[in-house]
């Protein structure tokens, strides 16, 4: 007797903890649910004037409008568009009456060389960004073929003589043909806390099946 309950009280409290997990997993869901919605509403929120000194974490997403020129000299991020294929994030400074930032002005195919792009006096739209995308695996950049792996705002920054701000476009008037603006979205957030609570709560149902199987085939035999 003593040793079925030393198993019941295994099985359940095995499932009862992948029960919690998932519940946890759960929770982080809401969490990140509402981390994604504050990040939309500030993506579309009424555009302002681009701050003096923005914040990378109060301003971050931050609506801006600006006018400027573009100077010739351009940055391309190598990247992947999916039913594209490979391209460049085309990367310039954007000289304003009052500093000069980084536009990331859009997306060009792999394909379309290292054509020149239209400079001078233009006016955008766009979001303040400061992309985490480079780790201790992330290549230097090829300055021999203008080749940059990751979008690093303070290298960038230093590369061209601008302050470490970044605006992604959404809008450019006038806008090169040439170059497919990739506003800001939240379509890259990871969002898998519902596929992990499912399969923790899956592992639950089935350590509670394989105990009770376990304790059956333990079960003694009475005979009539």
């Amino acid at each position: 007797m003593n040793r079925a309950l030393f198993f019941v009280l295994i099985g359940m409290g095995g499932a009862a903890i992948l029960v919690s997990l998932g519940i946890w997993q759960m929770q982080r869901l809401a969490w990140k649910q509402g981390v994604i919605s504050d990040i939309n509403g500030r993506i579309v929120a009424a555009p302002v004037a681009l701050p003096n000194n923005p914040n990378p974490d109060a301003d971050a997403y931050l609506p801006v409008t600006v006018t400027g020129t573009f100077e010739m000299q351009v940055l391309r991020v190598l990247v992947s568009q999916k039913d594209v294929g490979p391209g460049y994030r085309i990367i310039s400074a954007l000289n304003t009456p009052d500093t000069k930032v980084l536009v990331d002005r859009g997306f060009v195919p792999v394909d379309a060389g290292r054509q020149a792009f239209v400079s001078g006096p233009v006016s955008l739209t766009g979001n303040l960004q400061w992309p985490d995308e480079t780790d201790d695996f992330t290549p230097v950049p090829n300055r021999e073929n203008n080749i940059w792996f990751a979008r690093d705002v303070e290298a960038m920054a230093t590369e061209l003589g601008t302050k470490p701000i970044l605006i992604v476009a959404r809008d450019v008037s006038p806008q090169d043909v040439d170059i497919t603006p990739l506003p800001v979205d939240t379509a890259r957030i990871p969002n898998d806390h519902l596929q992990y609570a499912i399969t923790w709560f899956s592992l639950a149902a089935i350590w509670l099946a394989m105990s009770v199987y376990f304790l059956r085939r333990r079960a003694p035999i009475t005979e009539s």
